[in-house]
């Protein structure tokens, strides 16, 4: 079994990263632990040396979030992993994991920051 990401297809696909934002909004953040957990899962498909348990980060931003800084850490860390993801995939890695903890604070875009990072993986196969 090939572990290159270029022969192999990751679980998952492109989302519209407006879309995501969107349903976040109108769950009032329901979708987003829902697209937390599978953004973090695919990235675990896309390379598999990446180190995640995707229902601990689900767990991280929510009961984490009585202990303040676990969330933030979280956040910082997916943002890591899909420049990870990306680098695997051979397309330029330019998330940041910071960026995404910013736009945490401003309407909660890190959704959208996020989403369009991890579809670069995507758009190099198309």
């Amino acid at each position: 079994m090939s572990t290159d990401v270029r022969t192999s297809a990751p679980a998952g696909a492109p989302s519209s990263p407006v879309g995501t934002w969107l349903l976040t909004l109108v769950t009032l953040g329901i979708y987003w632990l829902v697209w937390y957990y599978k953004v973090n899962k695919q990235v675990k498909a896309i390379d598999p040396t990446i180190e995640v348990k995707p229902g601990m980060a689900v767990v991280a931003v929510t009961f984490g979030s009585l202990l303040i800084v676990p969330p933030f850490v979280s956040i910082v860390k997916t943002g890591s992993r899909i420049a990870q993801a990306q680098r695997a995939a051979g397309v330029t890695s330019d998330c940041s994991g910071g960026v995404g903890l910013l736009l945490a604070f401003v309407l909660g875009l890190t959704p959208l920051y996020y989403q369009s990072k991890l579809n670069t993986v995507w758009a190099d196969r198309a």
